[in-house]
């Protein structure tokens, strides 16, 4: 077609012909990815077809197919069988979800942290461990896979979370992030694809990206995973796992029924998927659900961090990991680790096994429950989802604004807190939603305060949307 046809014809992106070098997939790609970074394309935009960009460029379609492949895999955007192609919905946003110290005047309600005086109890426990003779062996080398000793441990807190096992079925990882890392790097390639939710824990998206695995949203109804969009993705897809968060889900605090648990293992069976059921949160519930592991231990890989429901601190996690997984997965821990630290391994089981692990489980979940009251009567007439054990909390925001503008509202204000497009997972606009983290302050006083900051912003919006009409 003769480029002068396309003068006055309607295209999403239009690339500037005379900026094309070669390799000429090389060039168009990183023009795309140079215009979706600058804001030219937001996110959500409808890309032109293929065959009518390769029109416009004069250049073979599979070109145009190979460039578009190589943002794809950088997340830039993704494609829909069907419906085109379009810009990612993440796109801009900062993926890394850490605190900022460095910041006079800002409450942190973004990151999630357990209570941090329990820190100090179990800081009094490593003080006894420290005194004992022997303790200077803990700082050489560690085997890999920890003794059977200190995996039997790991078993004994895995079974808290209604999962049975055996200590032959555990590896251990230098934390929940860690043991994902690995998974991905050991059982995956690049170029592969793996299922999670269509909003999802930002880790396994930075993940993915560096490893050039694309993570796929699979249909929700009822804020969980539906059998036919399982099976949309496993045939359209060619999806090769899923990554999951069953309890108090990562951001929406959702936790997955029994129904789908099993519906979920019976089509990775069925379809022969690698499961990663991230179990990071599992264990605030006081009698937790059957993990879909219980449903398919052949298809899926268990990881049960300590981080989170016992200290920040202690950087490790038990992997619950198939027969058929076991040789590639050590490898992958082994090259990233060498070994975990023994000190941290020997540590967790000790406070494991004499029953303190059990003791803060309870008081983080009791001081869940008292920061989840104070908040109640500054946001409760709000939609606002999370159990009272739950460490953070999914504020749902009206549809005329979104959670990366709320985000950046409140910090102007004062508070830190995450909007949903860093949790978000494909090509659709996500659910306009914040998440706070309710256990992240220092104390009570900073919690209120930066509540009541909160619902004035929102209450200001509704008014300055009464205004409008």
């Amino acid at each position: 077609m003769p480029f002068n046809s396309f003068d006055n014809y309607p295209m999403s992106w239009k690339p500037d012909m005379n900026h094309l070098t070669a390799p000429l997939y090389v060039s168009i790609a990183e023009m795309l990815e140079k215009d979706i970074k600058e804001g030219l394309l937001s996110p959500g935009t409808k890309l032109p077809p293929q065959r009518e960009l390769a029109d416009f460029l004069d250049v073979n379609l599979s070109t145009i197919s190979k460039a578009f492949k190589i943002c794809e895999q950088k997340g830039l955007i993704g494609a829909t069988v069907g419906r085109g192609t379009f810009v990612s919905s993440d796109v801009g946003v900062n993926k890394m979800l850490l605190p900022n110290h460095n910041l006079p005047g800002v409450i942190e309600l973004g990151s999630i942290f357990p209570e941090h005086t329990l820190n100090n109890e179990i800081a009094s426990h490593m003080k006894k461990m420290v005194l004992e003779p022997g303790f200077g062996d803990l700082f050489g080398y560690g085997h890999p896979e920890g003794s059977i000793w200190q995996k039997e441990a790991a078993v004994k807190l895995i079974g808290k979370a209604n999962f049975e096992t055996e200590p032959q079925q555990i590896l251990l990882a230098s934390g929940g992030q860690n043991a994902i890392m690995a998974i991905l790097a050991g059982l995956f390639k690049p170029g592969d694809k793996i299922g999670t939710d269509p909003l999802t824990y930002p880790g396994i998206k930075t993940a993915a990206s560096m490893l050039g695995i694309q993570l796929v949203a699979i249909h929700h109804a009822n804020n969980e995973i539906t059998q036919e969009g399982l099976l949309y993705a496993c045939k359209n897809e060619n999806i090769k796992g899923l990554y999951l968060i069953p309890d108090f889900h990562n951001p929406t605090t959702h936790t997955m029924s029994a129904e789908t648990r099993r519906m979920i293992a019976e089509v990775a069976v069925k379809e022969d998927l690698i499961v990663i059921e991230d179990a990071i949160h599992s264990l605030l519930h006081e009698n937790p659900p059957a993990p879909i592991a219980a449903f398919a231990p052949e298809k899926v890989l268990y990881v049960c961090s300590v981080s989170k429901v016992i200290s920040p601190g202690l950087r490790l996690a038990y992997i619950v990991t198939p027969e058929a997984f076991k040789k590639k997965l050590s490898a992958a821990l082994y090259n990233m680790n060498i070994s975990v630290p023994p000190m941290m391994t020997e540590f967790s089981a000790r406070i494991i096994n004499n029953g303190i692990a059990d003791t803060i489980l309870d008081k983080r979940r009791a001081y869940s429950r008292e920061r989840n009251e104070v908040i109640k009567p500054y946001l409760g007439d709000y939609e606002m989802l999370g159990a009272p054990e739950s460490s953070f909390r999914w504020l749902i925001l009206p549809d005329y604004t979104t959670g990366k503008d709320f985000e950046l509202r409140a910090y102007q204000a004062g508070v830190q807190v995450y909007g949903s497009e860093r949790f978000a997972v494909g090509t659709a606009m996500p659910q306009s939603g914040v998440r706070l983290a309710i256990t992240a302050t220092e104390n009570t006083k900073q919690l209120r305060e930066a509540v009541k900051i909160i619902r004035a912003l929102l209450e200001n919006e509704a008014d300055d949307r009464l205004s409008l009409i």
